[in-house]
């Protein structure tokens, strides 16, 4: 074997894998914006192919078929959201709602757009509950100094006070607030602060 040929290779081999990898995430922004600008079933492969200039071919073996390329853009959606959810603290309550509205004003017009079409797709609605989940999980991390037998008052349940934290955090809260009443963002996090102080100020 030619060595000079075999080193051309072998640094060309980091080169392709860079390139399929830009192609990857390419396909899979172009599925999401897609989205973004009209109905799931406008998320075609032709459509998205064409938005990610590349061949149909090209997007099917990177990704298989329309179901497994949604499927895939939105477990990248899921493993974003979850990297940015985690790096909230538990117990600070400031910046649990900071990292919140950093959430929801990067991705709370998708996962409104989301579940305003779930009960349409199946496949919308398996990734809406695995938002929901992420949610929950995210809210029992971060108020769980506040979920504790000796920090809730007499007579309040967890389930009944964990609840409360769920809805407050939810992003129907945050479009009532920030989209439906026009507030900025610094107002949102004052709204949330407030509506969340009684819920974590020891009894």
């Amino acid at each position: 074997m030619n060595t000079a040929a075999a080193r051309s290779r072998a640094y060309d081999s980091p080169k392709r894998t860079s390139a399929a990898a830009q192609t990857g995430r390419r396909i899979l922004q172009a599925t999401e914006d897609l989205f973004m600008e009209g109905p799931l079933a406008d998320v075609t492969l032709s459509a998205v192919a064409a938005r990610a200039g590349v061949t149909v071919q090209t997007v099917i073996r990177r990704f298989g078929d329309r179901a497994s390329l949604i499927g895939a853009c939105s477990a990248a959606a899921m493993d974003r959201v979850g990297s940015e959810r985690n790096a909230a603290p538990p117990g600070d309550v400031p910046a649990a709602v900071d990292n919140l509205l950093e959430h929801y004003e990067t991705t709370g017009a998708l996962a409104l757009k989301m579940l305003a079409e779930e009960e349409t797709s199946s496949v919308l609605a398996e990734i809406t509950e695995g938002g929901r989940q992420l949610h929950r999980e995210w809210c029992e991390r971060v108020f769980a100094p506040f979920l504790t037998d000796d920090f809730l008052p007499d007579g309040v349940e967890r389930k009944r006070r964990f609840a409360q934290f769920v809805a407050l955090c939810d992003v129907y809260t945050w479009k009532l607030l920030r989209l439906d009443a026009g507030l900025s963002r610094d107002q949102v996090a004052h709204c949330l602060l407030e509506m969340l102080e009684p819920f974590v100020r020891r009894p």
